[in-house]
């Protein structure tokens, strides 16, 4: 019998698009992971897929939202967490924050469910507990939530509070939750969207994107050291660090970038499971 593996899709903003060309790679393969790990946007898409989305499904629902402007800035504006009435209490700074359970709301596709029960491959979705200053991973009961946790990147969405615990970021504690797979599959590739250094770039970011970067530092920095301690079975890398995390207008650009990593990742994975 063939083997079978499982996979992990790390987070970093738009660059996580990229995971939507690996997924095309597994439909053309016409094999599917015994288990799916998921971290911040790889969660999301973790989430279409393990809900029976194909990856091309995945990619027209994304594009046709990039393509839309208005229609991106219609859902944003829904999913404000701010009223009014936080304004004159909290200040400026709270009454612009994004709710993350809204924003699943707004922008996960219709097909994706409320429980993970329902998913058709087995989700493990990592979130970060901000007080207990430790990891938090969900694989049953309600789905959006968790996912809703898993996004929560701090000063752009609120925290959610789930299970009495308050959560954020996956990505501040573990950007690429490969080690949570071992043993559930023969085989565990992992997908780093962290991209590579450059020094090709001087432009001075603003401040907010200048403390997305700092994340994906940070987050690379993480798994870097992960992988020193025990690598998955295989790691793919689609090019796309030239892109920036809020970069989403520019999917098909990433979408693109990526394409390059569908080759590689059939050659590879395809020795791993024969």
């Amino acid at each position: 019998m063939r083997r079978s593996f499982a996979l992990a899709l790390g987070g970093g903003g738009a660059r996580g698009l990229a995971h939507i060309a690996v997924l095309e790679a597994l439909d053309e393969m016409r094999t599917r992971p015994a288990a799916i790990a998921g971290t911040s946007i790889g969660a999301l898409i973790g989430a279409a897929y393990a809900a029976g989305m194909s990856g091309k499904e995945i990619r027209r629902f994304v594009l046709m939202l990039a393509h839309d402007r208005a229609e991106i800035l219609r859902r944003l504006i829904a999913t404000r967490a701010g009223t009014f009435a936080n304004l004159l209490n909290l200040g400026f700074g709270s009454a612009t924050l994004v709710d993350a359970e809204k924003f699943c709301e707004q922008f996960l596709p219709a097909k994706v469910p409320d429980e993970f029960g329902e998913l058709e491959i087995p989700l493990l979705i990592v979130a970060t507990d901000l007080y207990r200053r430790e990891q938090a991973v969900f694989s049953s009961g309600a789905l959006k939530p968790a996912l809703a946790a898993s996004i929560a990147l701090p000063a752009v969405m609120r925290p959610v509070v789930l299970a009495e615990r308050v959560l954020i970021d996956g990505g501040a504690i573990n950007p690429l939750p490969f080690e949570e797979l071992r043993g559930r599959a023969d085989v565990v590739v992992a997908v780093d969207i962290s991209g590579a250094p450059t020094d090709a770039r001087r432009d001075i970011p603003n401040p907010w994107e200048c403390m997305l970067a700092t994340v994906l530092v940070m987050a690379n920095a993480i798994t870097a050291e992960k992988i020193k301690r025990g690598a998955p079975d295989l790691i793919v890398r689609p090019k796309v660090g030239v892109f920036r995390a809020l970069d989403f207008l520019q999917a098909s650009a990433i979408l693109r970038a990526a394409e390059p990593v569908k080759a590689e990742l059939k050659e590879k994975l395809a020795a791993l499971l024969d």
